[in-house]
């Protein structure tokens, strides 16, 4: 009987022990749709887990809008302010309107370069990713336009030949002088891409 008891005591330790690990485990859960973030931190230590939250936040907002930010930036970003609120080794899970472990943004189509596909004003879902190909539609930073939406026409090694759509050409008289007005096209370097456009 006493053999009993305490085989009984062992096995009630041993699933109380795995309990407390399972339920102690610390985590971070992301979600992002594009345009807004939410955070959910699960954690037995004493941070404040609004500050915490709101930190996450701002930091995910800000690797959406920076062009050198990936997955694993905004993860390790995310780790460095656990650990800054005492938490170390966290579980960190980054869900989104396009799969887990992906950054979307949204962006407005500014323009009638990329016309008929897209639209002036319409927005676009961009996934975060350089991992583009020729036909892609992408978003990205051009030393001599700005801010561009373009499609991917040619790729050599890291440069990317970046194509209006519109291929329509028109002229307009400013001042005395005639203007042809037609699509960009310029190249860029693959650090420039923001990401491939998804819908």
């Amino acid at each position: 009987m006493a053999k009993k008891i305490i085989l009984a005591i062992i096995i009630i330790i041993l699933i109380s022990i795995f309990a407390l690990n399972f339920i102690s485990k610390d985590s971070v859960d992301v979600y992002i749709d594009g345009e807004n973030v939410t955070v959910k931190t699960h954690s037995l230590s004493d941070a404040n887990s609004n500050n915490l939250n709101s930190e996450i936040c701002y930091l995910t907002i800000d690797a959406m809008n920076d062009t050198t930010s990936n997955i694993t930036t905004l993860k390790k970003g995310i780790e460095d302010i656990c650990l800054k609120h005492n938490i170390k080794n966290p579980e960190i899970n980054i869900d989104s309107s396009i799969g887990k472990n992906q950054i979307p943004v949204i962006v407005h189509v500014s323009g009638t370069s990329m016309l008929p596909t897209l639209q002036n004003g319409q927005k676009v879902l961009v996934n975060k990713t350089k991992n583009i190909h020729v036909g892609d539609i992408v978003v990205a930073d051009s030393e001599e336009y700005g801010g561009i939406i373009k499609r991917v026409g040619d790729i050599n090694g890291n440069s990317i030949y970046l194509e209006s759509d519109n291929k329509n050409i028109s002229y307009e008289y400013i001042h005395g002088t005639l203007y042809e007005i037609k699509g960009i096209t310029t190249w860029v370097d693959i650090s420039s891409i923001n990401g491939v456009v998804i819908n």
